[in-house]
Parts: structure tokens; sequence; C-alpha cells
């Protein structure tokens, strides 16, 4: 079994930035990616960033060069960088494990206004 804690989402204005923060525990040593997902009310839930095994990063394409996830692997977390925050990044951030199964936080909720 796989725990995942978000933490670090909040309210800020547009343009500014957050950092989120994914604690991940249990039986991790299957790793293969771990991903950010999104979902805004009303919305499906999408995946916005993704780093696998080998360091390799993909974004969707509505955050790309404003998001940035890394992973400190000797402390068992994952980060989201997000900045240039936009109205339309409203959303619960989910963090998600994958192995042979998919493993899934909380979410953490994120309110960008003006």
């Amino acid at each position: 079994q796989v725990q995942l804690v978000e933490s670090g989402g909040g309210s800020v204005q547009p343009g500014k930035s957050l950092r989120l923060s994914c604690t991940i525990s249990g039986s991790t040593f299957n790793f293969w990616a771990v991903a950010w997902h999104r979902q805004a009310p009303g919305k499906e839930r999408e995946q916005v960033a993704v780093i696998d095994s080998g360091g390799n990063e993909k974004y969707s394409e509505s955050v790309k060069g404003r998001f940035t996830i890394s992973r400190d692997a000797a402390k068992n977390m994952v980060f989201l960088e997000m900045n240039g925050l936009k109205v339309e990044d409203t959303a619960v951030y989910y963090c998600q494990f994958r192995d042979t199964k998919a493993y899934w936080g909380q979410g953490t909720q994120v309110t960008v206004s003006s």
C-alpha cells in the first residue's frame, strides 16, 4: 500500500506562485511515476504534470512553461511549483503515485482570484 498527503494549497491572486508538496509513504520501491492532477468544479479531472522514475517530465499544454514538477527521492516527496497562476488554475490538486496500481492523495485546494 502507498499513502500520499498533499499540502501547500491556498488562495492567491493572479500572477502569484504556489508550491504544492506530496509526501509519499508505504511500499514505494516499484515506483513508475508520480503525477499531479487537478479537478475544477463541474469539470473532469485532468493530469497537469508527471515525472517518471527516469526523471522525465511531461506537462499539459495549459500549464507548460508555468508549472514545474520535481522529486526529492531521499525524502519521498514530489513537488509542483506553480508560477504565473491564472484564475483558470483554480481547482483541487491531487497527487497520484503509479506502480502496478494508481494511488491518490486527498487533494489540496488552490484558488486563484483577484
